[in-house]
């Protein structure tokens, strides 16, 4: 009984390094697995060519003079490679279809500098579009060679950018134009990569994304969860300080310190925190209209103005959509006139500071790229 079990005890050992063996064979074998791209150019060759012959190249990417013609020729110094669905039976680890860490982020430059903040391609609908398919090419190429390390933070970095910029240009576009779900969905997917891969060392823009995460996630539990576990160098940075304190006044329910701290925030952050605006100013003029209500009570339009952080015309139009009377320079408030469910078609981007296209594409350049 004893010799069977030993017996039995060795076999289940050898099966346990058998097992091993096994799984370090596997590993081996996915890390070699793992292609690594050779393609040096923005858009691979084969690629290139089959979308010329089939007519399907963009109009950015067109021989200038060429765009009439039947079959435009294509500019291999301006083409980029297209997103494309994983598909059965296509291989999609070519390492000629691949490009290196260095080209992508090499387009990625280019998708901003060239496209995004140009006058010349027009209308930025159509320049949105392009962009964004083509650095959702640039992340698969990312995702196949499992690349990690500072060039994968630079290109999440300037798509999340550009992400959160587009989010706050084309608020209010039609469907067809700018779908706000599509690119929440996107935006979320790189802000979620971009934390994770933050934990691998020290990172020059970590408390700045750090900071736009939770001011874009505004009211999460898990997004200030994450933030209060961050390590106290990057918790106590001024930018995440900041971003705490905007959530605590969310969570308070506590329009006028929200508004009053987003006068504090950078343009980049406005547009992570823009789409919570609009509800935190019917807030305020819904408490003010309660709390200030009265037949002889005036309040200065230009003060209300400064507290809803919008110049006097838009305050005095935000004020008509809620039934907050206002007349010439004074707003009069009432709890009976006021309307929780705005009057006629309010959207967002009415409430955006004008801006004309080259303010915005100079506005694009220094945001994406982070310098404003």
């Amino acid at each position: 009984m004893s010799s069977e079990w030993h017996h039995s005890r060795r076999g289940r050992g050898h099966r346990h390094k058998e097992q091993g063996r096994a799984n370090r064979e596997r590993v081996v074998e996915q890390k070699v697995s793992v292609p690594h791209g050779t393609c040096m150019t923005m858009c691979p060759a084969y690629e290139l060519r089959q979308r010329e012959a089939q007519n399907r190249l963009h109009r950015f990417e067109m021989v200038a003079g060429t765009e009439q013609d039947r079959l435009p020729r294509a500019d291999a110094s301006r083409a980029v490679k297209e997103y494309s669905r994983p598909a059965a039976g296509k291989d999609s680890t070519r390492a000629s279809d691949l490009r290196p860490p260095s080209v992508l982020l090499k387009t990625v430059h280019y998708l901003v500098d060239d496209i995004a903040v140009s006058s010349t391609f027009q209308p930025w609908t159509e320049v949105y579009s392009f962009v964004f398919d083509r650095l959702r090419s640039v992340r698969q190429d990312l995702i196949i060679q499992r690349v990690s390390g500072p060039d994968c933070v630079a290109v999440l970095e300037k798509s999340v950018r550009f992400l959160l910029y587009a989010s706050y240009r084309l608020c209010g576009q039609q469907l067809q134009y700018f779908d706000p779900r599509i690119n929440d969905t996107h935006l979320q997917e790189c802000l979620s990569w971009l934390l994770e891969s933050y934990r691998d060392g020290k990172h020059q823009h970590q408390e700045e994304f750090q900071a736009l995460s939770l001011l874009y996630n505004l009211g999460s539990t898990q997004a200030i969860q994450h933030v209060l576990e961050l390590p106290e160098r990057i918790r106590s940075s001024p930018a995440v300080q900041l971003a705490l304190a905007v959530s605590r006044a969310h969570m308070e329910r506590n329009p006028v310190r929200l508004l009053r701290l987003a006068q504090r925030l950078d343009f980049i952050q406005v547009c992570a925190v823009h789409r919570h605006l609009l509800p935190c100013r019917r807030d305020l003029l819904m408490l003010y209209s309660h709390g200030h209500s009265s037949r002889n009570c005036r309040y200065p339009l230009q003060r209300l103005a400064r507290l809803l952080f919008l110049k006097d015309g838009l305050a005095a139009e935000l004020c008509e959509v809620y039934g907050v009377n206002v007349t010439g320079e004074w707003v009069n408030f009432s709890k009976s006139s006021f309307t929780v469910a705005p009057s006629g078609d309010l959207h967002c981007r009415r409430l955006h500071e004008p801006q004309d296209d080259e303010q915005w594409n100079c506005s694009a350049s220094s945001v994406i790229h982070g310098c404003a």
